[in-house]
């Protein structure tokens, strides 16, 4: 499934947007973990009110996860999918709310997590997570079995030999020629079906 999101702060604005109506058949709260307050909006507040002993201002993790378009996915996969991300993104057991958004009998799910760790009063960082959350989004759609949407493919079909800066900055100091390394790199992910697959192509090379 397709998987987008931000650090945002703005409680109250982030569920007034969840709770509309417009545009949406059917609104679920379907979870509220780690609060005190039964209703989304208390909920929210909350993670504010804890954020304001920081110095963080986007003390929220906001997620939307979007299914393919012709497939009906249960719950269950919503959740374990949500589950995977909190575990890859070092995100386990902070308080969140899942909310349930159905249009024209498809659903789809928004995730808010607050990123404050309440014992070590301060953010959780997040580094690189769009690149981590574009990774467990194909995950996904392997172990589901959904054909990949043409984004992930125009991917795969790109030239393997580009490399960022930051890639050749790491080549360098290992002494590394930039190109073979990301050749490599690119030949175990696109052969890989799962992380621990990825992991042991890339322990043979």
């Amino acid at each position: 499934m397709i998987l987008k999101a931000s650090q945002r702060g703005s409680a109250a604005e982030l569920a007034k947007h969840l709770l509309k109506t417009s545009g949406n058949e059917h609104i679920e709260i379907h979870e509220l973990r780690g609060f005190v307050a039964e209703d989304l909006p208390g909920a929210l507040r909350e993670c504010e009110a804890i954020a304001r002993g920081t110095r963080c201002t986007k003390h929220l993790f906001s997620l939307s996860l979007n299914p393919p378009e012709q497939e009906d996915v249960p719950v269950e996969t919503f959740e374990r999918a949500i589950n995977k991300i909190e575990r890859e993104l070092g995100l386990e057991g902070q308080p969140r709310a899942i909310v349930f958004h159905e249009k024209e009998g498809r659903r789809h799910a928004h995730v808010v997590i607050s990123r404050i760790d309440p014992n070590e009063m301060k953010a959780i960082k997040l580094p690189f997570y769009r690149t981590r959350l574009n990774e467990i989004a194909k995950q996904l759609y392997l172990e589901n079995g959904w054909p990949l949407p043409e984004g992930f493919r125009s991917k795969e079909r790109s030239n393997p030999l580009n490399f960022s800066r930051e890639e050749w900055q790491q080549a360098k100091r290992t002494k590394q020629d930039p190109k073979i390394l990301k050749t490599i790199f690119r030949e175990c992910w696109l052969s890989a079906r799962t992380k621990q697959q990825f992991s042991e192509l890339l322990r043979e090379k």
